[in-house]
């Protein structure tokens, strides 16, 4: 549970900030923090949708006023491992800072403005961000269920504030190779597949890939590596699963992986994320990100937009942290994007 009641002060991004990191909710477990912060919005006057997500757990969705909105959103959800927050008279630290239970706090001031003004708003707060994107998938499909009257979404990222005009994609991949298991005083009598892996991985830099003038080159990370049964055996299996950062259609990069790896490995497609193209205003400045959003998974919520404080080069990190004074200032971005897009 966290330490303390939910702030009184709203406009209290920093504070807002703290309460929401002061609960785990590592990608699937957070449900806990949901329920609670759930309870402090329908608490604050927000009319509240539970809207059901895979697992038990649930997407939030606070609105005020008649639609069309324009809906402030972002993920609550939190990569492991779990780092209780900590402030300084700068910078709040710890797991959400910047991603993204900072920019959740900074939403919420700018909509209880927007509320004040009598200005229809709507939030939506978002499970899976992290892993599969379900959350926004099942936030997707009820809106198009119910015909949810949303002109627009502005996406919580940490951009460091600038309005992003594109994301690249992104897709999983595993890439196997198998052997022949021998005793390793006699390696010749097997074939060795954590080698082979080796080996095909080492040629990774050398590919071609695609590129795009916007969004610039496809790179591919090798994420975990896994293979064989003990020290003393020549491996019989082995397994690198990669992450391919998309500039164009997937189909272009995963027909170069198999035309690369063809006889010597065998590829799996995994999860993917389409790459996007972003909407824009005038006076802001703008930027190009590589990492995905949940953006692809919400059509249903309409115009894309992408804006947030912090850096993703914190995100995912032990450092993890932002500037609690650009926490302040994205709540007169907020107000100021919503403001601008109902026209």
């Amino acid at each position: 549970m966290p330490t303390s009641p939910f702030p009184d002060d709203s406009a209290d991004v920093a504070a807002v900030a703290h309460w929401l990191m002061a609960v785990d909710s590592t990608s699937g477990s957070e449900t806990r923090l949901t329920r609670l912060f759930g309870d402090a919005l329908t608490t604050r006057g927000w009319s509240l949708t539970r809207i059901p997500a895979p697992d038990g757990r649930e997407v939030l969705l606070a609105t005020s006023g008649l639609g069309p909105y324009v809906t402030l959103s972002t993920h609550l959800d939190t990569v492991p491992p779990f780092l209780p927050p900590r402030r300084d008279a700068a910078r709040l630290h710890g797991r959400g800072a910047c991603d993204a239970k900072g920019i959740a706090a900074a939403m919420l001031a700018a909509a209880e403005r927007l509320r004040g003004a009598g200005i229809p708003v709507a939030l939506l707060f978002v499970v899976g961000e992290e892993t599969t994107h379900d959350g926004a998938h099942a936030a997707n499909a009820w809106a198009a269920e119910h015909a949810f009257p949303s002109i627009a979404l502005i996406n919580g990222e940490p951009t460091e504030s600038t309005l992003a005009l594109g994301t690249k994609g992104a897709m999983r991949v595993v890439l196997r190779t198998e052997g022949t298991a021998a005793h390793s005083a006699y390696p010749h009598l097997g074939h060795s597949a954590t080698r082979a892996l080796v080996h095909l991985l080492a040629e990774l830099d050398d590919l071609t890939m695609p590129t795009d003038a916007l969004l610039g080159e496809t790179t591919i990370n090798i994420g975990r590596l896994s293979g064989g049964v003990a020290d003393n055996v020549v491996a019989p299996h082995a397994e690198a699963r990669l992450m391919a950062r998309l500039v164009t259609d997937g189909d272009e990069v995963w027909t170069r992986l198999q035309r690369w790896s063809a006889g010597r490995a065998t590829l799996e497609r995994g999860v993917e994320i389409p790459l996007v193209r972003l909407g824009t205003l005038e006076g802001y400045a703008t930027s190009v990100v590589a990492f995905a959003t949940d953006i692809p998974a919400l059509p249903a919520w309409g115009t894309p937009y992408l804006f947030g404080p912090g850096s993703i080069h914190v995100a995912h990190r032990d450092d993890e942290q932002v500037l609690i004074a650009d926490l302040v200032a994205a709540v007169d971005s907020y107000e100021r994007l919503v403001r601008a897009i109902r026209g």
